[in-house]
């Protein structure tokens, strides 16, 4: 949502209607003021329970190495299979506020429920401007109010927590905003630094 919430539940607890013109079903219960942005479907990995969830996250392949990490209890072959299976969420904000996060953080709920935070310190960073699936073979483009454009290369955006605040992405003035962003399909041509683009 624009105020930084995120629900997930299976596509199953949509029933499947008769009619084109049926009101439809609740997904989400939105606070006052707020409102959903963005959609996405994640595939089913197949999680076995919390405990698993936590286990793989503890010792995610993007986390680095850490001595004084709790030893990991899945078999390595389970381990492959879950790193292998991962999608990632990458949320923007208006003030070029942003985030990579693991998808596997994003646990299934009940439909119709008031959902987890996706991005922390929307005071800061601005309303959602889009959140949606993301790999680091990708780039991203953001376009501001101001006829503004960057392009970057997702590779260098690190794995953060779901309930993080994010990182600057684009350095806005005091009244630009990011309106739009969008993916793009990284080519050997492109993969190049971060390119900033005066739209006009």
């Amino acid at each position: 949502t624009r105020q930084g919430k995120a629900i997930r539940f299976p596509g199953s607890d949509v029933r499947e209607f008769q009619s084109r013109a049926s009101t439809g079903v609740r997904g989400m219960r939105l606070a006052k003021g707020d409102e959903v942005i963005s959609l996405s479907i994640l595939h089913k990995i197949g999680i076995r329970d919390s405990d698993e969830r936590e286990d793989y996250l503890r010792h995610a392949p993007w986390k680095g190495d850490d001595p004084e990490r709790t030893p990991r209890v899945m078999d390595d072959e389970r381990y492959a299979h879950l790193s292998e299976k991962e999608q990632f969420i990458l949320t923007i904000c208006a003030n070029g506020y942003g985030k990579l996060s693991s998808a596997y953080e994003y646990r299934r709920t009940g439909r119709g429920g008031q959902g987890i935070t996706n991005i922390d310190n929307i005071a800061r960073n601005g309303p959602v401007v889009g959140s949606f699936p993301a790999t680091k073979a990708q780039q991203l483009m953001l376009v501001t109010d101001q006829a503004k454009m960057i392009r970057i290369p997702l590779a260098d955006l690190r794995v953060i927590g779901r309930g993080s605040a994010g990182v600057r992405l684009f350095n806005v003035a005091n009244d630009e905003h990011v309106v739009s962003a969008a993916r793009i399909e990284e080519s050997e041509e492109d993969a190049e630094a971060v390119v900033d683009v005066d739209l006009e």
